[in-house]
Order: C-alpha cells, then sequence, then structure tokens
C-alpha cells in the first residue's frame, strides 16, 4: 500500500515539476529576449527628416563640385587665351637705315602697351633686327636702337621699364633668308617675346 501511494504522489507531483520547469524556461527565454518595441511614428518622421536634409547636403555639395569644376576649366581656358595672345605680339617694322617709329608701328604698340597694362604679370623682350646689307658691328648697333626706341616708346605709355628687356640681333636672325627688298623689308624690324614674369 505504502508502495501505491508512492507511485501516485510520483504521478501528481513529477508532471508538476516537468511544467513548472517548461514554465520557467520560457520566462527565461523572454527574460533573454525582450520583444523590441516598435518604432513610433515621431521616430520614423525624424528619420526620413534626417535622410531628406542628407540628401540636401550631398546635393549641394554636389553642386558647388559642378561649379568649381566650371571655374577652373573656365581659368583654364582664360590661361590659355592670354598665353596665346602674349604669343602672338606683332612685330613693328622700320625703313632702311632708319630707327625711328613710323605711324604703323606706333599703332602696334599702342595695342602693345595696351594689353601689357592689362596683364601686368608679364614681361617683354624686344629684339632688334635688320636686313643683311651693312657690317655686322653697324647692324648690331642700328638693332639695339631699334629695340630701345620701342621700349621708350612703351615706358612713355605707362608700362615699367622694369617689365621690358631689350637685345639686338643685327642681321644674324633673319625673318626672311631672301636677298630682295622685300625679304629686307620684313627683316627690319622689332620682334616682342612676351612671357610671364617671375
Amino acid at each position: 500500500m505504502t508502495l501505491v501511494l508512492a507511485a501516485i504522489l510520483l504521478v501528481f507531483i513529477l508532471p508538476t515539476g516537468c511544467a513548472k520547469k517548461v514554465v520557467t524556461k520560457e520566462q527565461a527565454v523572454e527574460k533573454q529576449a525582450p520583444a523590441q518595441p516598435a518604432e513610433t511614428a515621431m521616430e520614423k518622421e525624424s528619420e526620413e527628416a534626417l535622410a531628406k536634409e542628407r540628401a540636401k547636403e550631398r546635393a549641394a555639395e554636389e553642386q558647388l563640385a559642378r561649379e568649381k569644376a566650371g571655374e577652373e576649366a573656365a581659368a583654364a581656358e582664360e590661361a590659355a587665351k592670354v598665353a596665346r595672345e602674349a604669343s602672338e605680339f606683332e612685330d613693328i617694322h622700320f625703313d632702311f637705315d632708319r630707327f625711328d617709329l613710323r605711324p604703323d608701328a606706333r599703332g602696334i604698340l599702342d595695342t602693345h602697351a595696351k594689353w601689357l597694362k592689362a596683364h601686368p604679370e608679364y614681361v617683354v623682350r624686344i629684339e632688334g633686327n635688320c636686313d643683311e646689307r651693312g657690317t655686322v658691328e653697324y647692324n648690331l648697333a642700328l638693332g639695339d636702337r631699334r629695340a630701345k626706341i620701342a621700349m621708350k616708346y612703351l615706358t612713355d605709355l605707362g608700362i615699367n621699364k622694369a617689365k621690358i628687356s631689350t637685345i639686338s640681333y643685327g642681321k644674324e636672325q633673319p625673318l626672311d633668308p631672301e636677298h630682295n627688298e622685300e625679304a629686307w623689308a620684313k627683316n627690319r624690324r622689332d620682334h616682342f617675346i612676351v612671357t610671364k614674369g617671375k
């Protein structure tokens, strides 16, 4: 009889203990991983506003980058234009055995002075040249006078003398190597080398 009572007790007590353990495990699982609270409408609105703000900032940065690239391209184009103009300074010409400025030469020098005033970062070297007639020494002296008269004219127009240098090549660097009046007229000239100063 005692044995039967013990068996009955075991039947009732054992399942209760097991059930208690299962509940305890479920409670433990719930305690370890609590359910995440649902996002509120305010949080969603805040995230959307933040995303829109970031998109605006990105768009502004991209616009700024495009503007900067455009400005750099424009500056490069302008620098190329100025460099091209500097390389295209027109020569002035002289009559035979003369170093005084002709009216056409004065007009060209007026244009050069205007350009040099607009671009003060540039310097100019004036190269005096002659035709092949006469001695080397005579033509070197004549070429020097031709270069210096152009320099004086430019300085009289307000170009800083420190921005101008002169050299005479006499008859040593003819533009046209022919031996006739047309070639000699081309060779009696001042040539201008315009470069950025240091």
